[in-house]
């Protein structure tokens, strides 16, 4: 075969496999993707992180958003299966024990408050802050603020009247609740567990219910409360709850949110009432 056939031949072939990928480009195109798409479709976005490696809780630079979109709309302890609706109250109140385990005041507490449609809950009555594990499903999400120069943490919260939380990140333990004035979120102290915050909180008051289906406390609550970012779109949490006052021994709640793209939205308490 001469140098011209081979050449010709060659020149051939590329023509048929350039006219083949632009075919498949085209038709991906008509459908909508792009050859890469169906991988990229399937993949979770990357957790963002600092330059140093820690995992951003909050939105990178250039973006918007916030968390919200819990995915269980209650307190209640972890692998208990009761049917309960938004605002928290029980489809049948014979499962009230289920929900956590309650001293025997606690429980009859509970009921009541349960039985009588949750009309004493401060928050809807009164407007007090939706503190403790339930400012985590205060409708209109809330987000996660790393500062980095000062050491601390603040959660703020789109509904709540404006509402916001301090976690100290630079070490201190928390106080004794014994030597501090109770308040609706308590003090809280936070340090990394690996990608995982850690925030332990005391010193709360009784003034709120720290769950939106009436679930009681004392000044005696502890928390401690573990968020990751496994992806960019998906916030855990995970509480432990130690009151022994109310409970017989502590127990772990955890849902799930959702990164929601956006401007935090304003709700106002007054403004539902």
């Amino acid at each position: 075969m001469s140098i011209g056939s081979t050449r010709r031949r060659a020149l051939a072939i590329a023509s048929t496999l350039l006219a083949t990928a632009f075919a498949t480009g085209a038709a991906a195109q008509s459908a909508g993707t792009s050859p890469q798409a169906g991988h990229e479709a399937g993949a979770a976005r990357p957790t963002p992180r600092y330059p140093d490696g820690t995992v951003r809780l909050d939105r990178p630079p250039g973006e918007t958003g916030y968390w919200a979109n819990p995915s269980v709309s209650s307190l209640f302890e972890r692998g208990v299966h009761v049917e309960m609706d938004e605002r928290g109250l029980l489809a049948d109140i014979d499962d009230a024990p289920k929900v956590a385990p309650f001293q025997p005041w606690a429980l009859a507490l509970y009921r009541y408050r349960q039985q009588n449609g949750l009309k004493d809950d401060p928050y809807a009555k009164y407007c007090i802050s939706p503190a403790g594990p339930r400012h985590l499903h205060t409708p209109g999400g809330f987000r996660i603020i790393q500062d980095r120069n000062y050491d601390r943490i603040y959660v703020m919260f789109g509904g709540g009247n404006r509402n916001w939380r301090l976690i100290h990140m630079d070490g201190r333990q928390p106080p004794n609740p014994e030597e501090v004035s109770g308040t609706y979120y308590g003090h809280s102290t936070g340090r990394w567990d690996g990608d995982t915050l850690v925030v332990e909180s005391s010193g709360f008051n009784a003034r709120f219910w720290f769950s939106n289906g009436g679930l009681p406390h004392t000044e005696a609550l502890r928390l401690t409360e573990r968020f990751s970012r496994p992806d960019f779109d998906t916030l855990k949490y995970e509480v432990t709850i130690d009151d022994p006052r109310t409970y017989t021994r502590p127990w772990t709640a955890e849902w799930t949110l959702e990164w929601v793209e956006g401007e935090i939205e304003e709700q106002f308490c007054e403004d539902n009432r």
